[in-house]
């Protein structure tokens, strides 16, 4: 019982991780986009 525990916390972390990293990635590439379209608007208000 005690061996499952001590497995099962890392592979919690693990899991957890590769969780934030995965929503991360997306919330990254919407960033971008908005930072990109602030940018196109700049260029067009100076026109």
């Amino acid at each position: 019982m005690k061996n499952t525990r001590k497995l099962a916390l890392p592979i919690l972390c693990i899991v957890t991780l590769i969780g934030i990293l995965a929503s991360g990635c997306n919330t990254a590439n919407g960033f971008g986009k908005d930072v990109q379209k602030a940018g196109e608007g700049i260029q067009d208000g100076t026109k």
